[in-house]
């Protein structure tokens, strides 16, 4: 698979870096991610349309930044107004878009596939669409699994929602919820401290 500075003439590192940086950084991701260098690799050339603010990526692309992995057949990010960054994973037919990312401050990775991963920054969204699987993984274990056919993740409210599932299910929807290990579910949770003169 070509990497990507075998296209540095049609992709320059600093545009590419400036419209990717601040990407998927979602779930409580690992902080220590945002300071990692962001690395592309696909296998065809990257288009660059600087009129529209578009960098898109075809053919087995793969970005990685710290512990962040989006695979993909195509990748688009988009500039907006005020600066922020989408950007859309399409997965090919019978092999989806995936995602994956260590949490930040404990032993635990969330990760997803869909169709279509589709993210906003400046709504701090991250939409999992057709097909939607997103799995937290503890100790390289399946906690928890949401299924459905679209699963969205809004990062300032900490929340998950899925909406149905496909036709052979009825469009019913599935979560599996693993209970905590006894000595994490036995600790008390932290108190914030109370900020004081």
């Amino acid at each position: 698979m070509p990497r990507l500075s075998s296209c540095r003439p049609l992709l320059p590192h600093a545009l590419l870096t400036a419209l990717l940086l601040g990407g998927v950084t979602v779930v409580q991701a690992e902080k220590a991610d945002r300071r990692q260098p962001i690395v592309v690799e696909a296998d065809k050339p990257g288009v660059l349309d600087l009129q529209r603010q578009v960098i898109v990526f075809n053919g087995n692309v793969q970005i990685v930044q710290g512990t962040m992995i989006i695979r993909a057949e195509r990748i688009e990010v988009r500039e907006q107004a005020g600066g922020t960054r989408n950007a859309v994973a399409t997965g090919a037919p019978g092999q989806p878009a995936t995602y994956r990312q260590k949490r930040d401050g404990v032993d635990e990775v969330v990760e997803g596939s869909a169709d279509r991963i589709e993210y906003d920054a400046a709504a701090g969204t991250l939409r999992f669409v057709g097909n939607g699987a997103v799995r937290r993984l503890r100790a390289g274990v399946v906690a928890d699994e949401i299924t459905g056919a679209e699963i969205r993740w809004d990062d300032a409210a900490q929340q998950f929602s899925v909406i149905g599932g496909d036709a052979a299910s009825g469009g019913r929807v599935r979560a599996v919820l693993t209970p905590l290990p006894e000595a994490a579910a036995s600790k008390p949770a932290a108190v914030p401290a109370a900020g004081g003169r």
